[in-house]
């Protein structure tokens, strides 16, 4: 079990207050706060080792490369992967799945292949291969969801084809919570030889995830929402399929040799890491991943079904004829998300009312239009929880929700500025 009361004494953010009221933040789909440990390891860098990496034999730049380098061994320890080698550092998950849309299936893709996604993707994890598609001439198929919000793996089982070359796949929804069966897609797709990509950004900070258990090909996930900063994250494939992948960000630390007919390309994981990386990030990430170690990732997992679970009962006793919940109803079928809509208020409504209360949630399309346009919807109001978050801070947020459908004549005519258009 999680001690909440002591986690929340490493946040500093969260003695803010919002609206003359405590911060309550539900907002960790979106991005996640930071611990002391993880702001001071960033400054530390900063203040005692900054220098370039790989770059030169004085002492700052081989104390810059050690720490560096070990980040890389720490993410491979918490994802159980093969080797660190296999750990690749990128700006987000977003930059990771782009990477192997393009580094491989660029190259690997011809007139025919068949792409397998899901209704349920985040853009990130369509939009890429969309646009491959059309530069190869591969088509794209998509796969559906069940009634409650799971994937219809009956369906999946249909399309899957000879022709199938990728099967690209959300593990965990970030709309619906929905923790897809991931072995169960990878048995499914290397039938037909087919690799699988992953989009872990909800699934890792949330689920306990061994990379050689799950017989996944490729996971992207990104820092900031496992309490690391911005600007980068892990794409980690298989070796052999790593080997497969062109390099297209090109430059500094990418090589061994260049010469005027040849190129020698570097090492995993430095040939896809092109110039300057963000060494201060990787080194903060390492260290957000050592405080979920430290925790237990299967610790963050029972405290998503506790509070998902008292959220859904709440909404069920207290809320019913006003919300519609999206997705399973079933907390243990999903992360620590919970995605729905107050009939006649528009999610952005419901969503700044809730700011009023120092409540922040995320309102919009959560970059998955076609999975809102699947349900019915223009968009939802999301509550995400993470470690930090308690059973009163729940309470606090349905008391509002409360007093918000109460008052849905006067808020419907609100005009709110729709700041999150194509997000």
């Amino acid at each position: 079990m999680l001690n909440v009361v002591a986690i929340r004494e490493d946040f500093p953010i969260l003695k803010r207050e919002v609206n003359g009221r405590p911060l309550i933040y539900f907002d960790n789909a979106a991005t996640t706060h930071k611990p002391i440990q993880v702001i001071d390891a960033i400054v530390r860098f900063y203040k005692e080792f900054n220098s370039n990496v790989h770059r030169g034999m004085h002492t700052l730049s081989q104390e810059a490369s050690e720490l560096y380098e070990e980040a890389f061994s720490v993410v491979a320890k918490f994802i159980n992967a093969y080797s660190w080698e296999e750990v690749i550092e990128v700006k987000n998950a977003t930059d990771g799945l782009n990477m192997v849309a393009w580094g491989w299936g660029l190259f690997n893709l011809r007139p025919g292949d068949e792409i397998i996604l899901t209704v349920v993707e985040h853009h990130s994890n369509m939009l890429p291969w969309r646009i491959v598609a059309e530069k190869t001439g591969a088509k794209i198929k998509y796969v559906d969801i069940t009634d409650d919000g799971d994937i219809n793996y009956d369906q999946l089982e249909e399309v899957v084809s000879e022709r199938t070359r990728v099967v690209a796949i959300t593990m965990a929804s970030n709309v619906l919570g929905t923790i897809v069966d991931v072995k169960r897609i990878c048995k499914i797709a290397h039938s037909v030889g087919a690799i699988v990509v992953g989009d872990g950004a909800q699934y890792v900070p949330h689920v306990p995830t061994d990379v050689r258990d799950l017989g996944i090909d490729f996971i992207a996930f990104s820092g900031h929402k496992m309490l690391g900063p911005t600007g980068i994250g892990i794409l980690w494939g298989r070796r052999d399929v790593l080997e497969d992948v062109k390099p297209f960000r090109v430059g500094g630390d990418t090589i061994k040799d260049v010469t005027l007919d040849s190129i020698e390309w570097h090492d995993l994981p430095w040939r896809f890491i092109a110039g300057t990386p963000h060494i201060a990030g990787m080194i903060g990430f390492a260290e957000a991943v050592k405080y979920l170690m430290r925790v237990g990732v299967e610790n963050v997992r029972q405290h998503d079904i506790e509070l998902t679970e008292y959220t859904l009962k709440k909404f069920e006793e207290e809320l019913k004829e006003y919300i519609v919940v999206l997705g399973p109803l079933d907390a243990k079928k999903r992360t620590g998300i919970v995605s729905f809509n107050v009939q006649n208020l528009h999610h952005h409504v419901v969503a700044k009312s809730l700011d009023s209360f120092g409540i922040a949630v995320r309102s919009g399309g959560h970059c998955a239009h076609p999975l809102h346009y699947r349900l019915g919807f223009k968009g939802s109001v999301r509550a995400s929880y993470y470690i930090y978050n308690t059973v009163e801070e729940v309470e606090t947020f349905i008391s509002a929700l409360k007093i918000i459908v109460t008052l849905r004549d006067i808020l419907s005519r609100q005009l709110v500025e729709d700041r999150c258009t194509g997000t």
